[in-house]
């Protein structure tokens, strides 16, 4: 058995397509002894260099009202800088071999196109084309100062080459670890970025104040047992499909899709983790019953009925809330099937879109098809929940 580990891997596969690195048969016999750089380091080494193309960032992201922020993206930015910085120098570089072991093709939604976006559903959707959006943002910033690449050592060649820009965007997208040193900043580690996801990880990755990284058992492990680290919320998959490009399998929930009634959500201080169906039983969790009726009072009686579900369900009455539900049950289960029903129909004509198109072309469609397949899935067990209840 074994409690540290310091080192693991997760699948990575070469596609020589994008043409980014030349063949190197000894990508394999080396890592650098440092970890890349973390974002704040990044941040100080290159110091002024940086700061025409941040203000960028911050001011196309104000104008966009993008709903990621700027201030919390900028340490992605200085990772993709550094990445960028390490490509131009090839086999001068100490992490060549680790970059030459990178995936060279992304099925995030950095990656998809447009035709991608328009077979998901709202919520698959939304969260995807942020991330592109997000990605496009960068790419602006990197362009719209000439002197950040001059500065940083980057030729115009790399600047303008979009598909190297992207590919380090989603090289520091997938395999950042975020950290505190003492300030937060976002850390890769060559090798420790190599660990699988699971809902049930065995394992957590950590970072000393001397920048170390560190892959930490979470309890004895047998010899030969997989390592496996958390890359976001197993009780919702979607944004993991949108950063990662990957569909976890053994997700237990699914959110709701409950995109329309995201005023009222807010409103209540839900958050979309809180708003799910099981997807073995298509259980639905409380919450999800709370914003259908809270939707269906505010649009019956918003300054009555709406408002005195609104407080109970902030200061957690659950007495004047189930007097609420047992009095509207009938309402609140009918727009929870018209709701299961369109989101079923809708993945389902979205996945046979998907299925027409040609996979040299548009690679990710397994991937979409799966995400909506799982959404099918997931909500007809809850349709049928749903019909044995009236």
């Amino acid at each position: 058995a074994i409690r540290n580990a310091k080192i693991g891997g997760r699948r990575t596969f070469l596609d020589g397509r994008l043409g980014l690195f030349p063949n190197d048969h000894h990508a394999d016999r080396c890592r650098p002894n440092d970890p890349l750089r973390n974002s704040a380091a990044v941040r100080r080494e290159y110091g002024a260099m940086l700061q025409h193309a941040e203000a960028a960032i911050t001011k196309i992201d104000e104008v966009s009202k993008n709903p990621q922020g700027a201030d919390r993206r900028l340490s992605l930015f200085y990772l993709m800088v550094k990445l960028l910085v390490e490509y131009e120098r090839g086999h001068d570089s100490a992490y060549h071999p680790w970059l030459m072991s990178l995936p060279r093709q992304f099925y995030n939604g950095v990656s998809m196109t447009r035709a991608c976006f328009r077979c998901l559903p709202p919520y698959a959707g939304w969260l995807t084309s942020n991330e592109r959006l997000s990605y496009s943002h960068f790419a602006r910033a990197l362009r719209n100062d000439e002197n950040t690449g001059f500065y940083v050592g980057l030729s115009e060649e790399t600047i303008y080459n979009d598909d190297v820009v992207k590919w380090a965007y989603n090289v520091a997208l997938t395999r950042y670890h975020e950290a505190w040193m003492p300030e937060c900043t976002r850390v890769i580690g060559p090798m420790a970025d190599m660990i699988n996801h699971s809902s049930q990880h065995n394992c957590e990755i950590t970072v000393d104040y001397e920048g170390n990284v560190n892959v930490v058992a979470l309890y004895d492990l047998d010899a030969g047992s997989p390592l496996t680290i958390s890359l976001g919320d197993p009780t919702n998959p979607t944004p993991i499909f949108a950063q990662y490009g990957f569909l976890p399998r053994d997700c237990p929930t699914i959110f709701c899709k409950a995109m329309h009634l995201e005023k009222r959500i807010q409103e209540l201080g839900y958050d979309f983790s809180e708003l799910l169906f099981q997807t073995e039983t298509g259980e639905i969790t409380p919450k999800v019953w709370d914003i259908f009726l809270y939707g269906i009072l505010h649009k019956s009686d918003p300054t009555g009925a709406a408002q005195q579900f609104y407080m109970a369900c902030i200061n957690d009455d659950e007495d004047t809330k189930g007097q609420y539900h047992q009095e509207y049950f009938a309402y609140t289960l009918d727009a929870l099937k018209t709701h299961v029903y369109s989101i079923m129909n809708d993945a389902e004509n979205l996945t046979m879109k998907a299925q027409t198109y040609d996979l040299s072309m548009h690679p990710r469609v397994p991937v979409i098809v799966a995400h909506n397949q799982l959404v099918s899935q997931t909500f007809a067990i809850t349709a049928a929940l749903l019909e044995q209840m009236g």
